[in-house]
């Protein structure tokens, strides 16, 4: 049984004891609902994996409430104190060289010498962390490789008695996962695309930044095949197939009674506030899903990410 929480004092006290006791607890934040377990304790951290089914060798990111929590897990610098002054708390993730000391299970980072590191904007995120007092690994709250849960009863329909609790503070705002930079690399490295607009980033460093290969996994959300739903999924569709369901895009529209769209003003904002959502609608149908072409500009960049790698073999 998983218990529900309300986003008052009193659910937030119970989900900091929940995690103090290594249990795990699903968060909202603006990006998606986020697992959350104790990142210091190596059985609480197991039990992520566990429940989400997730590769041991996916690294997660931890969640912190301050800047000062953040120096003590990852080797600050010049870089980070420029990006965190600009985007923290919000949707970006440091990907940083593990400080000295720092106390981190082994299975937070999958065995290698760096950490995923974020402060999140949204309240109850925030409230809960500094009551727990330390960081929170926190993957999305789905089972893994699976579409990501921006509401509680997406959290609940993948993970639903596989985890003690979730509070239930309504929709995600942003809808998409943090953007990751890795700065344990030569130069700034844009890992993944996310929530924060790799431009917005570019324009605080006063450079541009150089883009992973996905060769190797060094951060999360690397994975090819990934945020899946159950059937197939067409990319840079005009229209829908017999068979398919159709999610639209501005003037691509779908004329099927179950067609959805993920912002008929072609508001990129819009729709990846909602792409997550849409997905979750159109795979209960479990139709094929043809999905209209979105612009590569912006955070249309990271809708297009999670659509290939949802769109992936399998």
């Amino acid at each position: 049984m998983t218990d529900i929480l309300l986003p008052d004092p009193s659910g937030i006290s119970r989900a900091a004891a929940l995690l103090q006791q290594g249990a795990l607890v699903a968060l909202p934040t603006e990006t998606v609902y986020g697992l959350g377990a104790d990142a210091r304790n190596g059985t609480a951290v197991a039990g992520i994996y566990t429940a989400k089914g997730r590769p041991s060798f996916n690294p997660l990111i931890i969640h912190v409430a301050d800047v000062d929590q953040a120096r003590q897990y990852g080797r600050w610098s010049d870089t980070a104190e420029v990006l965190a002054s600009a985007f923290w708390p919000g949707p970006m993730t440091l990907v940083l060289p593990l400080a000295d000391g720092h106390g981190l299970s082994s299975l937070v980072t999958a065995g290698l010498d760096s950490i995923a590191i974020r402060i999140p904007a949204h309240p109850t995120a925030r409230a809960i962390l500094r009551a727990f007092g330390g960081p929170v690994a926190a993957p999305s709250a789905n089972p893994s490789g699976k579409i990501s849960a921006t509401t509680a009863q997406h959290v609940l329909s993948g993970l639903e008695g596989r985890i003690a609790a979730v509070v239930d503070d309504g929709p995600c705002t942003v809808g998409l996962e943090s953007t990751i930079i890795g700065l344990n690399q030569p130069r700034p490295t844009l890992l993944r695309a996310g929530g924060l607009p790799s431009e917005a980033i570019e324009a605080a460093l006063g450079g541009t930044l150089d883009v992973a290969d996905g060769a190797e996994i060094i951060a999360p959300g690397q994975l090819a095949s990934h945020y899946a739903p159950h059937a197939s999924v067409r990319l840079n569709a005009h229209d829908a197939k017999e068979d398919e369901v159709y999610l639209g895009f501005g003037a691509a529209k779908g004329t099927g009674a179950d067609d959805l769209t993920l912002s008929a003003s072609g508001d990129l904002v819009e729709a990846a506030a909602y792409l997550f959502d849409r997905l979750h609608a159109l795979d209960r149908l479990r139709k094929p899903i043809a999905v209209a072409p979105i612009p590569e500009t912006g955070l249309g960049r990271a809708i297009n990410d999670r659509l290939r790698r949802a769109a992936a073999p399998r």
